[in-house]
């Protein structure tokens, strides 16, 4: 295949358009949000509370970490398409499942362990990215622009979530889930050629390189940065239905706009990304996003302390810190993915996995300890710990970059 080669839309002898990799990689990020506004109904319907269901997140995301753990040599093995199409085919069966077999607590986690078959589309996408550009500072460009799209759909998915629920009842969420996650694989099939340029190593060969990623302190130096950075989003969204429908009374549609919040800012944030990593290099937007986000954040925990929370300032919080979210992850993926460019799709599954399973632990963490509170603040001190962290791991990025490269 000729790379240079402009991508023309249902065209399978050219790489995917952005609308594809736009769509393939929002499934998963939708998909993991789209039913919250819809706990407190479940959690009537399987004889539990939100906060116990809350954790659904946590364990969505923990199993698309173990997922991606596989998914990445996969696809640098089998090639980007047929990984991602089986990965469509199965997310599809388990959604369908979910209103139709999941008739308590313990089904519904099973069910959702299987959804996170899902996360194969984001790590496919990002790998393609890497695939058709030359370098990480227009890697990262790339990647900006495409999760700035991808940012649409958990921004939009929760409100419109919450209206399908008031309507149609907390099941017609999976059906459309499962109906749109057709129209991708669809699209998927007709689009997205095979980018891969085979090395001639077999599954196995592929695994047995992790540990040449593993001793690279580059890597580690940006995956850190990115698990951190994006924490702040998982820890909401695993209390955000306790605290909005719970603590603050919301309804279904309001939950929906308040778990909607992150993504205004995040959307922002790619899009200054995809405008400056050019000329400022991928480690400053690294750094420049966390101290964004670890300022907001912090600031937002000393108000909250002093008994000054409320609905609007977490929405207000969540919004800012998101800029700095879409500032810090697609630089920081960029450079994850090329440290070794010819590992880029074990790098996307196993950075992804570290991140997710980082953020997917402190999802289910923050969900636990919100059970019984009265106000915000314990949440809001766990992200301000994470965001301190990855602010560190931000420094540590240059640091590695230009004194111990490896």
């Amino acid at each position: 295949m000729n790379y240079a080669q402009q991508p023309r839309f249902l065209d399978r002898t050219t790489p995917p358009t952005l609308f594809v990799l736009i769509i393939l990689s929002s499934l998963s990020p939708l998909s993991m949000n789209f039913f919250l506004p819809s706990l407190p109904r479940m959690a009537e319907n399987f004889g539990t509370s939100a906060s116990v269901l809350g954790m659904s997140v946590g364990i969505f995301l923990t199993a698309s970490a173990a997922f991606q753990i596989l998914i990445g040599p996969m696809i640098d093995n089998y090639g980007r398409r047929p990984v991602v199409l089986w990965a469509l085919g199965m997310f599809i069966f388990a959604t369908l499942l979910v209103p139709i077999a999941a008739v308590d607590t313990a089904s519904f986690f099973i069910l959702r362990t299987f959804q996170a078959t899902s996360a194969a589309c984001i790590v496919t996408s990002r790998a393609i990215v890497r695939d058709v550009t030359d370098s990480p500072e227009a890697s990262s460009a790339r990647l900006a622009y495409v999760t700035m799209g991808m940012a649409i759909a958990p921004m939009i998915g929760p409100t419109l979530g919450g209206y399908i629920d008031g309507f149609y009842g907390w099941r017609a969420n999976f059906y459309f889930i499962a109906g749109l996650a057709m129209a991708v694989l669809c699209f998927c099939y007709f689009d997205q050629a095979e980018t891969l340029q085979k090395n001639g190593k077999g599954l196995f060969e592929q695994i047995a390189l992790y540990p040449e990623l593993l001793g690279s302190k580059q890597f580690w130096a940006y995956c850190m940065a990115l698990s951190f950075g994006a924490s702040s989003f998982f820890i909401f969204l695993g209390a955000a239905p306790y605290i909005g429908g719970t603590l603050y009374g919301l309804t279904p549609q309001k939950l929906g706009l308040f778990i909607g919040a992150p993504a205004l800012g995040y959307i922002l944030g790619n899009y200054i990304s995809g405008r400056c990593s050019k000329y400022f290099g991928i480690e400053k937007m690294v750094v420049s996003g966390l101290f964004i986000s670890w300022t907001v954040i912090s600031s937002a925990l000393l108000l909250i302390l002093n008994g000054f929370g409320s609905v609007n300032l977490l929405f207000l919080v969540m919004s800012l810190s998101g800029v700095g979210n879409g500032i810090t992850m697609p630089s920081a993926t960029a450079g994850m993915m090329s440290v070794r460019p010819y590992l880029a799709g074990t790098a996307s599954g196993l950075g992804g996995s570290l991140m997710i399973a980082i953020g997917g632990g402190l999802s289910m963490f923050a969900s636990f300890i919100m059970h019984g509170q009265t106000r915000e603040a314990p949440m809001a001190l766990v992200m301000c710990i994470a965001t301190t962290l990855g602010l560190v791991c931000s420094f540590y990025v240059i640091y590695v970059k230009y004194r111990a490269p490896s």
